[in-house]
């Protein structure tokens, strides 16, 4: 009896041990809600973990969540196929739609002055990349859609994948593997590749980075725009009895004149009709470059600092404001009556850290940050017009969101037809929504449409979106990936790193030999021209200054807009 019961116990322990490995085997390798979820949550986890190591100060960042995914489909842990394209398509859009919020307010300024010299450089890169893609293209007789996946991993541009995968599937209405797998064979080799052609363009230019940083700086003392202070005595005859509203005219610079100190009535905030006369002393407030002409216009300058003043202002007081309230937005600073309506002066509006001379026409934002001299009872009622809630700015604005990424799938299902092309060309679920987040985060203000996102916000929805696109690409794509590269596939690898390196040797060349181009901000552009975020951490590391970031800002925009739009012409139009 006693050995009967002891049988009953280990058979039923035998049963529960089963039942829980095929609890587990059905969850990994089964089908439903919670297997896709389960896998797609896992394989994020893991490939974030795992993108933590660096080797050599170099770490493959997130697309380690790609290779992953490739490991576990390799093993038959694979999703419901329409599940994981909805995912991977969702987690595309949101993507994309998040880096052309973010990118949109400097993408067309970005062309401005020494921007467009930086931008034509990016293009050549692009071009290039191209070119060497279509030489191997017929070289080699791949496909045309193998050879896309390469030249997006080589360029480590994630987006152009899935502009590419897209473009495939409108053409097929097939998942494009075979681009994702030249993607993920080319891509650890195209990261490398782009610190390798940086550290090399250094060596062959025996660049010396004391020598970058005199250069660096004497451009910045050329450049300086950032709104600066300047106290100024009105010596021109011409003024003597002029209103300030006609002074802003007589002269092509834009500043402000904050306050007047008058040698008989005192100081005052100045005002529209504030008359100037022989002998004030104005404290103004404009861009660097721009002071030695408004000095020479108005009289001479004064050895008096803002502490100065400061002293004289015992009734006043300056203040910062933070733009919360919507009805602000896309109004122009001239619009609020701030001066004439309040008793207030505003001398700067900062904006992303920037800080911008208050023109009158300078239109305001949800977020920007004015700061306005007044007396404590004319700056809190100006605060109650303008918000100043930090509350308001930590609430999600969904309607931008939501409502840009519905235009930009309607923008990328309009078909373009092309002489030649037997298939329309579409922008696409990546192209589409790029553009409209672009658009709509630079022209919205004018519309009175809030774009406002707290960076935080922008980039929790940027992590998550690329998290779900890669763990799906690589979920479709590891079944055959190791056949794949066993059976030759191996030779993209070097097909990859041609694509990465030659474009960047000649331009990189290009720019220090014709456009004498700082090599930080050179680092800038080929990490920007790639869209590679581990050359970008690389090159501000070896830098010690922010010019690398400020030349792959600059370039950045154009550059993923172009990738994605080429990545689906190259499908379109080769297959």
């Amino acid at each position: 009896m006693f050995f009967t019961a002891v049988g009953i116990c280990k058979f039923a322990a035998l049963v529960k041990i089963v039942f829980y490995m095929e609890w587990m085997y059905n969850l990994f390798f089964g089908g439903g809600i919670g297997h896709s979820i389960l896998l797609v949550a896992t394989v994020i986890f893991m490939g974030i973990l795992l993108g933590k190591i660096k080797i050599a100060g170099i770490s493959l960042g997130i697309t380690w969540i790609l290779f992953v995914g490739i490991f576990f489909s390799h093993f038959n842990m694979r999703m419901n196929p329409e599940a994981l394209h909805f995912l991977k398509e969702f987690g595309l859009i949101l993507f994309v739609y998040s880096v052309g919020l973010q990118v949109g307010p400097g993408f067309f300024s970005s062309f401005k002055k020494g921007g467009m010299t930086l931008n034509m450089l990016a293009v050549l890169i692009i071009f290039l990349g191209i070119l060497t893609t279509y030489v191997i293209y017929k070289l080699t007789g791949l496909p045309i859609t193998t050879m896309v996946g390469i030249l997006s991993g080589a360029v480590t541009n994630t987006p152009g994948l899935g502009a590419a995968q897209q473009a495939f599937f409108d053409i097929t209405g097939k998942e494009g593997t075979d681009i994702a797998m030249g993607y993920a064979v080319a891509y650890p080799l195209g990261v490398i590749g782009i610190i390798v052609a940086i550290i090399l363009i250094r060596r062959i230019f025996r660049i010396s980075f004391e020598k970058e940083n005199e250069m660096l700086q004497n451009e910045r003392e050329e450049k300086a725009v950032r709104a600066t202070h300047v106290s100024v005595l009105v010596k021109n005859p011409a003024l003597f009895g002029k209103e300030v509203a006609e002074i802003a005219d007589l002269i092509d610079r834009k500043f402000v004149i904050s306050r007047v100190l008058h040698e008989n009535s005192g100081i005052e905030i100045a005002y529209s009709r504030t008359h100037l006369e022989q002998g004030d002393k104005l404290f103004i407030i404009a861009a660097k470059q721009d002071i030695g002409p408004i000095i020479a216009f108005i009289g001479e300058r004064l050895d008096m600092h803002r502490a100065d003043w400061e002293q004289l202002d015992a009734n006043l007081i300056s203040r910062r404001i933070v733009i919360t309230r919507s009805e602000i937005n896309g109004k122009a600073l001239a619009d609020l009556h701030l001066r004439g309506g309040f008793g207030v002066n505003v001398t700067r509006v900062n904006r992303s850290g920037l800080d911008l001379v208050a023109s009158p026409g300078l239109e305001l934002q949800i977020g920007d940050r004015i700061t306005v001299v007044g007396t404590d009872k004319n700056v809190g009622n100006v605060e109650k017009i303008l918000g100043n809630s930090l509350r308001r700015l930590r609430e999600p604005n969904l309607v931008p969101i939501f409502l840009g990424i519905a235009l930009g799938i309607l923008l990328g299902s309009i078909p373009f037809t092309f002489p030649g092309i037997p298939q329309p060309v579409k922008l696409g679920l990546a192209g589409g929504p790029l553009i409209v987040a672009i658009l709509i985060s630079r022209f919205g203000p004018h519309y009175k449409l809030v774009t406002y996102t707290t960076m935080s916000a922008n980039l929790m929805m940027r992590e998550i979106g690329i998290s779900l696109f890669l763990a799906c690409v690589g979920l479709d794509a590891g079944a055959g990936f190791a056949d794949t590269v066993i059976n030759g596939g191996y030779a993209w690898i070097g097909y990859g790193f041609i694509i990465t390196f030659l474009p960047l040797m000649i331009v990189g060349m290009i720019a220090r030999v014709v456009y004498k181009i700082n090599y930080f901000t050179l680092m800038g552009l080929i990490a920007g021209s790639t869209t590679d975020p581990p050359a970008l951490a690389y090159s501000n590391n070896i830098a010690g200054n922010d010019m690398p970031s400020v030349g792959y800002a600059t370039v950045y925009p154009l550059t993923m807009f172009l990738r994605v739009l080429t990545a689906q012409l190259l499908v379109l139009f080769l297959m």
